[in-house]
């Protein structure tokens, strides 16, 4: 069920057996192709059918199926069992299921006019049938029955397992509160959507909308050829023909930055950047978050938290917000101290060669560049044309998972897609049984969200026999046609980074749809992506990728060896404003509803809390400022801190990967058997001391990230 309860399933009267066969309550819907199961492989989405008019009809018929078999279950004679309550959950909802699936995914990642229409309506109607599901008296008082009995049933553990987190589900979504306090949740709830929504739309608007356009070639000297093209590419199709548009990326910082010798230019994208969703008009976000945050401390004070940040880390590993500041506070400091070295650093370089001015935020990439090729003799243009797009995925991701787990990859064209450039393959296991399918999404386009991410179309389980259809979404800018995709190095890091969610995705191993994949505790989740982030400067898989697109030839052993070393370089910086951000969402999420800054006012609080953090650099804006911060109106909503929180589990691991010989399939066969098969089966620490064999320790966070 995962509350929200876009995948809430019934089925009535049925044991375990025989679930996978019911046959749910029948809505008519002529021509839809979310009507029935895909017919395609592994139920993978019929996208070239899929229609913007199919999905409203699709998500009401599927709310009036799942709505009319929640009720069944509640009002059945039979007395509450695991079978015809849990299991009638865990199977039932599946048309609901397949047009969330695709329309999500779709939102975020090929969205339209049409689409962002569609979201602002449904929105709240799934806010408001979610919770007439959860909030059922009578449905509530069956699971609780069973959560009751439910060590007398002979359940094994996973089974168990079920029964009390779909119990803590109902209680935490309001199924224990009073009539009129379920009224306020609901209202909350439906308000929240539709806010949420928004915001979201508004991030995306307003990153389109403030693309910097640029006069003459002249002013972009410095950056990459292949990037120029493509600037005057984005110009034309805006009506700009003759000159060049730089799109945005979500985070603060900008790609071109680094490159980009014009200063004036330089700041105009900066400015461009950290202005987003505060400068008025339609797009402006400040009254949605200051509502947002208002609204969640209501909610959370509803169901008997202080603050939403207490509400959202009860279920969390961390479990208290005085874990979560503790962390924060502990590595603040030494960040925050290397950022201002760092700065010293860098400042050194501008006056050294002539200029007379401050450093700020728009220098620091320019002149970190020019740093890191001082100290180890490269910079980012000499690394990008080893790096291009398909070597990186196919001699490197894949690579390393076929070491490392047996697997193998088969790129097919017979699939549909929403997009041309998005890519399709089969992946097979050792023994050549089809274990899943990958989706790769790699390209920014104005449709698209930014950032990176991954979804599950099909998510794995035993119940009903599924197999995992996954994806991976980028944002790496497309270069013009005939022009080769070279990326950077950060871009390579997230392409394993993110491959890493993909195969928590497809070894995902367990019975219960409840439980598959990265259905774990938001700050587990970016641990297994995190870990496989290590076989991007593993020696051999390295040397295998990285090689140059025209000549083939392999990159230098001497700028090998010069990236190996540089990887602690800037991590100052980069702690910093990653740090700044995760502060950011803990102290507007730490509030009672009469603490919520008004929308003038969040400009203010936000620089109080970083001052309060001792991450007020000026130099260093938070990776994400509050206006523009998507992780926070998804699932990362007092999360944010879960990447850190993660890499330590993800920095000791490295370690043992090392001290057991690295890429060794025996290795990836027990990271897998241990932790990614597993899924949200069993606790989560417990899945990390399984393969971890003790407690994790933090000395190998702060080595990597020279906190020490």
């Amino acid at each position: 069920m995962k509350v929200s309860l876009a995948c809430i399933a019934i089925a009535v009267g049925l044991t375990s057996a025989s679930i996978a066969a019911q046959t749910t309550i029948s809505i008519p819907l002529e021509a839809n192709p979310f009507a029935e199961e895909s017919d395609l492989d592994l139920q993978y989405p019929p996208f070239d059918r899929v229609k913007s008019e199919h999905y409203l009809p699709a998500f009401r018929a599927g709310m009036a199926q799942q709505k009319a078999e929640a009720e069944a279950i509640a009002e059945q004679d039979a007395a509450p069992s695991f079978e015809n309550t849990f299991l009638a959950l865990e199977v039932s909802g599946q048309l609901l299921n397949r047009v969330s699936r695709v329309f999500f995914a779709l939102a975020g990642a090929h969205t339209n006019d049409e689409l962002q229409r569609i979201q602002q309506e449904i929105a709240p109607e799934l806010a408001a049938h979610d919770d007439s599901i959860v909030l059922n008296p009578k449905l509530f008082a069956r699971v609780e029955s069973v959560f009751a009995r439910r060590t007398e049933l002979g359940l094994d553990a996973e089974a168990l397992r079920l029964v009390e987190q779909y119990y803590t589900d109902f209680v935490r979504a309001g199924a224990a509160l009073g009539p009129e306090q379920q009224r306020r949740l609901k209202e909350i709830n439906a308000e929240l959507a539709l806010l949420q929504t928004q915001f979201s739309q508004n991030v995306l608007n307003e990153v389109n909308a403030m693309a910097v356009v640029v006069d003459t070639r002249e002013e972009l000297a410095g950056l990459d050829e292949a990037l120029i093209v493509a600037a005057a590419k984005e110009a034309g199709e805006r009506g700009y023909d003759g000159k060049y548009v730089l799109p945005l990326l979500n985070t603060s910082g900008q790609p071109a930055l680094s490159s980009l010798q014009n200063r004036k230019v330089r700041e105009a994208i900066h400015r461009a950047s950290v202005a987003r969703g505060t400068r008025g008009g339609e797009f402006d976000n400040r009254q949605v978050l200051s509502t947002v945050l208002r609204l969640r401390a209501e909610r959370a004070n509803l169901l008997g938290y202080p603050t939403h940040a207490d509400y959202v880390l009860e279920d969390a590993t961390a479990l208290t917000v005085d874990a979560v500041n503790a962390r924060l506070a502990s590595l603040a400091p030494p960040a925050a101290a290397n950022a201002r070295r760092e700065a010293e650093d860098l400042q050194e370089i501008i006056e050294s060669s002539g200029e007379d001015f401050e450093l700020e935020a728009w220098d620091w990439q320019f002149y970190s560049e020019q740093l890191r090729q001082q100290r180890y003799a490269f910079d980012e243009s000499q690394l990008r044309p080893y790096f291009e797009l398909d070597n990186v995925l196919k001699r490197g991701v894949f690579f390393a998972a076929e070491k490392l787990y047996g697997i193998t990859f088969a790129e097919r064209f017979d699939l549909p897609v929403y997009q041309d450039d998005v890519r399709v393959f089969d992946v097979f296991d050792a023994a050549g049984t089809k274990l899943g399918i990958f989706i790769g999404d790699f390209y920014a386009r104005p449709t698209k969200r930014g950032g990176a991410w991954m979804n599950a179309y099909v998510p794995q389980n035993g119940l009903m026999g599924t197999s995992p259809v996954v994806a991976n979404h980028l944002n790496i800018t497309k270069p013009a046609e005939g022009v080769e995709t070279l990326l950077t190095f950060d871009e390579v890091t997230t392409l394993f980074h993110e491959f890493g969610h993909a195969l928590h995705g497809l070894f995902s191993d367990v019975e219960y749809p409840y439980f598959s994949g990265t259905s774990v505790p938001r700050d587990f989740v970016e641990y297994p992506s995190q870990v496989n982030e290590m076989w991007a400067t593993w020696p051999e898989v390295l040397a295998n990728y990285a090689v140059h697109y025209e000549t083939g030839e392999p990159m230098p052993q001497a700028l090998l060896d010069k990236v190996l070393s540089a990887q602690k370089f800037n991590q100052g910086f980069s702690t910093s404003e990653y740090l700044a951000a995760s502060v950011l969402d803990q102290a507007l999420h730490q509030l009672a509803p009469n603490e919520v800054p008004s929308a003038d006012q969040i400009p203010q609080f936000e620089a109080d809390a970083l001052a309060r953090a001792g991450l007020d650099i000026r130099q260093v804006p938070p990776r994400y400022k509050s206006a523009y911060f998507s992780h926070i109106m998804g699932g990362y909503s007092a999360g944010y801190y879960s990447y850190i929180w993660s890499e330590v589990l993800d920095a000791d691991s490295v370690e043992w990967f090392k001290e057991n010989g690295g890429l060794l399939r025996a290795n990836g066969d027990h990271f897998r058997n241990t932790l990614l098969s597993k899924g949200g089966s069993r606790d989560a620490m417990s899945l990390f001391m399984d393969f971890r064999g003790r407690e994790a320790s933090i000395e190998p966070l702060l080595l990597r990230r020279g906190l020490q």
